[in-house]
């Protein structure tokens, strides 16, 4: 990383210091080692892809390190770090505008400032889900509760249900089952047992401390700011820290609460099919005459008369009362700096609308990441999740166009963009998702193959037209390669679609 100069003037600058910032980053300095890049990220801890391990043509594991920009970057002479906030940018003149007022220039610029939570409301009891800090919030209330209400059917909500214990937690979801936006009520109601398992929670875990399948590691790096501070612009304190929660924060955070009846023990309610309404104080539950529900417990008299700081009303009408509530409703893009003061084309979902070259509609600015959204025509069997898979793609993909086209070249979208693949872990089990898992714009006209050992392993593939054209794959199943091919091939399975889950058959075997 080159030390700080009086420079303003950069041939790339890209904002964000997540995922798909990190990559592109990375990945543009290799390929343009002699032009100066700079990242302008909020804090100087960013998080950065290490551990890569491909398999297939599409599929990927890797972990995610919190790391300083000024250590990260140190071995790349043309990268300049800058820590500081955008709060403006001037297509025109080809320039933005830092928090702190200074006025940077670029010849290409690639927006990759992810999302910001969704949060039901803003309440002194309410905290959302996104970052290391926020994390270190929920340990620090969770050590103080008796119950925590979750509102929210996402990745986060399925995280902390299983993480948290000795305390009861009010799970609330607008769906009719868990993790609907990976899972079917097949592999919902597989995970279920875990959920309501009266075992303490560490023997639980033990049963997977065994499985050598990798886990995608989020923490916590603490840099002393010394011989680097001259790399940042901006007011970086003596100790930097930061971070972001993913799918093995859980490793670095003990979630417990404050029960001490509970002795380990997971207590999750989850009630189906509604959504957050409104908060209420204690006055104001008295004052409203409606009576707070009986939260259904292991140890009936345990908090049958307690006092709540704070009451949840949900839509199907029940009150709970509880100590705090995490909103896990999801993220929306980070967009407000860059639309409130220039015509970027959006999507519905307030992402900022790129094209097959990561492209935005404005000249020379480019978006990659959770804070943008797809304009092009889809592969058959891809879709938008924002996820860590998709930011890394997006990142490394939006670097390769950059450089591209800074040297007057064309070129087609990238063939990670032909699949979508994740790979991930939900309640101790390794979990795949391949192409159009959910059978997504599918309508009816799909086939189901399913396979369940319950405890072990759940395998669901969809057909269309006797093809694959998806598959949710929960433990050591060992088929992602085998359908990820087929999903690719658009291999015609009428022949072995009766057998193809059969566990006694290698189905390899038929393709070799």
């Amino acid at each position: 990383m080159a030390s700080c100069d009086t420079r303003k003037e950069f041939t790339f600058v890209i904002i964000g210091g997540g995922i798909s910032g990190v990559s592109c980053v990375e990945y543009l300095s290799s390929l343009c080692s002699e032009e100066t890049i700079a990242l302008i990220t909020a804090t100087d801890i960013v998080k950065a892809t290490c551990n890569l391990k491909k398999f297939g043509r599409t599929l990927e594991e890797f972990d995610v390190e919190e790391r300083s920009a000024s250590l990260l970057f140190e071995q790349s002479p043309n990268v300049v770090s800058i820590q500081s906030v955008v709060v403006g940018v001037h297509p025109q003149e080809h320039s933005i505008i830092t928090e702190s007022g200074n006025k940077y220039y670029y010849k290409k610029l690639c927006i990759c400032t992810g999302g910001t939570p969704n949060l039901i409301t803003r309440h002194p009891c309410v905290i959302g889900i996104r970052d290391t800090e926020s994390v270190l919030q929920l340990k620090s209330k969770l050590s103080q509760a008796r119950r925590v209400a979750i509102v929210g059917n996402g990745g986060i909500a399925l995280e902390l249900v299983y993480e948290m214990y000795d305390c009861q937690i009010l799970w609330a979801i607008k769906d009719k089952t868990i993790g609907n936006a990976f899972f079917d009520e097949g592999a919902a109601t597989f995970f279920l047992p875990h959920i309501e398992s009266n075992q303490q929670v560490w023997k639980e875990k033990k049963k997977f401390m065994t499985h050598t399948v990798k886990r995608m590691k989020y923490g916590i790096e603490t840099v002393e700011n010394n011989k680097h501070e001259a790399c940042y612009h901006g007011n970086p304190s003596n100790t930097l820290s930061g971070g972001a929660l993913g799918p093995d924060w859980c490793s670095d955070f003990s979630l417990c609460g404050a029960s001490s009846k509970e002795k380990g023990y997971r207590q999750v309610h989850v009630e189906y099919k509604c959504e957050f309404k409104q908060l209420l104080n204690p006055e104001e539950l008295k004052r409203c005459g409606e009576k707070e529900s009986p939260f259904p417990s292991l140890n009936e008299s345990l908090l049958d008369s307690a006092d709540w700081p704070v009451y949840i009303q949900l839509s199907n009408g029940k009150i709970y009362g509880c100590d705090f509530i995490v909103s896990a409703t999801g993220v929306v893009p980070n967009t407000q700096s860059f639309v409130s003061c220039a015509p970027f084309d959006t999507a519905e979902d307030g992402g900022l609308l790129v094209n097959s070259n990561m492209q935005t509609n404005l000249v020379d600015i480019y978006a990659a990441g959770d804070v943008c959204t797809f304009g092009w025509d889809p592969a058959p069997h891809w879709l938008q999740m924002r996820l860590w898979s998709q930011a890394r793609q997006m990142g490394m993909f939006a670097a390769k166009c950059i450089a591209a086209h800074f040297s007057n070249e064309k070129i087609p979208l990238d063939f990670c963009f032909e699949l979508f693949t994740h790979v991930t872990q939900f309640f101790g089990y390794k979990v795949v998702l391949l192409g159009k898992f959910n059978a997504q714009g599918l309508g009816n006209d799909y086939e189901l193959l399913l396979r369940c050992a319950k405890g072990d392993e759940y395998v669901k593939v969809v057909l269309h037209e006797d093809k694959m054209c998806g598959a949710v794959l929960i433990g050591e199943t060992d088929l992602e390669e085998t359908f990820e091919n087929l999903i690719l091939n658009q291999t015609d399975l009428s022949a072995i679609k009766d057998i193809l889950l059969n566990p006694e058959i290698d189905i390899e075997d038929y393709f070799d």
